[in-house]
């Protein structure tokens, strides 16, 4: 950061690093512009490995030294709910109470309402809008439509009994795919079918009115999933790779038409047009395929958001607040869309990504305004908050694992799964209530 005067608003912001070259340095460049505008105030850009935040973030709170914004994973954010002021109070207040219905804060527009509801939803916890999202991702479908056209099939899927469907026509092409679709044994992908079909996966609405206390890996939508993806591999049509968690596996397996569809997130948009125009083949993004029975009600949402630390002074709580307006503004919620992928989350922002020709350029990009915006309900549905949730999402990889290729009955593996993920989320709420030990799942994150 530039030089600034002594007595300068110093805002410390604590923000999580991505495995992407110079990934947070648009956030600087939109830091030095906010100072300029802002004479006095000063950000502190930290950054560190998502992974490890948390961690750094507890550690430094309980010396008394948190910084005033700290970004979390999406799927942390119980970890940031159960984080701890030295004093044992909460770490963090809502951005919603604390922006106290004000329009806008140092003269920044504050856009609190500007956000696309389904987006809105998801940071709501306990009643307010929690955290401010910086960083955004959701579940898309990408298709090879050279290979579908000549399938016959005329449209991208847009349900599990459209993809089938699909996927029996790539079958009968002659010369056609191995497979029809891969995506990767992630446990992101069971959050986002449960929460298309408006089910929830844990108790206190989905952990969204209260801590969670009970998860459910065996309920009716978690089955219909597991039963809809067994039945594409054991008809041939889903590429397993043999590796969990397997993203550059199933990129490669779509870039070499190995398949002709792939479901991953929309921060692989870019790659997987730049890889279908290598290979020479067109290419369609769009909406995840869901249960075509019901109704989408949410979506699984992805990336990192920002939160307040409660407790600051006036100057440099309202100087963070509206440093996260000005991130969230539209011309910088632009660049940053432009620059890392991250998907427009305002209205704002969509709409001058519209009147500049941004989409029309790069029609890509459509699918992730789209998949957001469908949300039938309710609010609780779009993805639970919890404890360990990384160990949960680990209980139910091994669990379909064992479905796809060692022929494990369902409804037995699932309740077991259900089970063992119980065990992790007791754990976690013991020891973030005090009456347990921390356990090496209580801090771990990852993508």
């Amino acid at each position: 950061m530039h030089p600034a005067q002594d007595d300068a608003v110093v805002i410390e912001a604590w923000l999580s690093e991505f495995p992407f070259p110079d990934f947070l340095e648009p956030v600087r460049e939109r830091a030095r512009e906010f100072e300029k505008a802002h004479p006095g105030h000063r950000i502190d850009i930290r950054g560190f490995s998502y992974q490890e935040l948390p961690d750094a973030i507890a550690r430094a709170a309980a010396e008394g030294r948190a910084p005033a914004i700290a970004t979390y994973y999406a799927g942390a954010s119980q970890l940031a709910r159960d984080a701890r002021a030295r004093d044992g109070s909460p770490l963090f207040v809502s951005v919603e109470k604390a922006v106290a219905g004000r329009a806008e804060i140092l003269g920044e527009a504050v856009v609190l309402d500007d956000f696309l509801p389904g987006v809105r939803e998801y940071y709501t916890v306990d009643g307010d809008f929690a955290t401010m999202p910086l960083t955004l991702s959701t579940m898309l479908l990408y298709a090879n439509t050279t290979v579908l056209r000549r399938a016959g099939v005329a449209a991208a899927p847009r349900t599990w009994e459209d993809t089938t469907a699909a996927c029996e026509a790539v079958a009968r092409l002659a010369g056609g795919p191995r497979h029809g679709i891969a995506w990767p044994v992630d446990g992101k992908f069971l959050q986002h079918a449960v929460a298309q079909q408006g089910a929830l996966l844990a108790d206190a609405g989905n952990g969204r009115h209260g801590r969670a206390t009970r998860i459910d890996l065996a309920s009716d939508a978690v089955k219909a999933y597991v039963d809809w993806w067994r039945g594409l591999h054991r008809a041939g049509h889903y590429l397993h790779t043999g590796v969990q968690e397997d993203w550059a596996g199933t990129f490669r397996a779509f870039a070499d038409q190995e398949v002709a569809l792939r479901l991953s997130s929309s921060f692989d948009a870019n790659y997987m047009v730049r890889a279908a125009a290598a290979a020479g083949f067109d290419i369609e993004v769009g909406v995840l395929p869901r249960n075509g029975a019901l109704p989408c009600a949410g979506n699984w949402i992805g990336g990192d958001s920002l939160w307040l630390a409660d407790g600051l002074d006036a100057a440099t709580r309202d100087g963070a607040l509206a440093f996260m307006q000005y991130l969230n503004s539209p011309r910088a919620a632009a660049a940053w869309h432009q620059a890392s992928g991250s998907a427009p989350a305002t209205y704002g922002c969509i709409a001058l990504l519209e009147e500049e020709g941004w989409f029309d350029a790069h029609p890509h990009h459509r699918a992730t305004s789209e998949q957001l915006g469908l949300r039938a309900g309710p609010p609780e549905a779009h993805g639970a908050v919890l404890g360990a949730f990384h160990a949960v999402q680990i209980v139910f990889m091994a669990a379909m694992e064992e479905i796809l290729t060692e022929g494990a009955d369902p409804d037995a593996r699932l309740a077991r799964a259900t089970a063992e993920a119980q065990g992790h989320l007791d754990a976690y709420n013991a020891y973030a209530l005090g009456t347990g030990p921390e356990t090496p799942d209580c801090l771990t994150v990852r993508i």
